[in-house]
């Protein structure tokens, strides 16, 4: 459960891939790859070079066109693939 943790590392792995670690220690890889479909703003990281760009804004990972996604969401992920869980 996601109890208002923030994002403190982002660490780009490979492809759309990037490893995030949380405040409490959750971390896990999350693939974004389906993100340039959910919408215009998520549009732009269909370019790979682009969506390297990552960085932590608001204790979660953006992009400088301000997309974002909620920590929430992060979270939620990262406990659900389980197998990546790392605390």
């Amino acid at each position: 459960m996601w109890n208002f943790n923030e994002v403190i590392t982002i660490e780009y792995s490979h492809a759309y891939i990037y490893r995030i670690v949380f405040d409490d220690g959750l971390s896990g890889e999350i693939n974004f790859q389906d993100y340039p479909e959910r919408g215009p703003v998520f549009k732009p990281l269909q370019d790979l070079d682009y969506f390297r760009k990552a960085f932590i804004e608001g204790g979660t990972i953006a992009w400088p066109n301000g997309a974002d996604i909620a920590p929430e969401t992060l979270y939620e992920i990262i406990e659900k693939n389980s197998t990546s869980i790392q605390r």
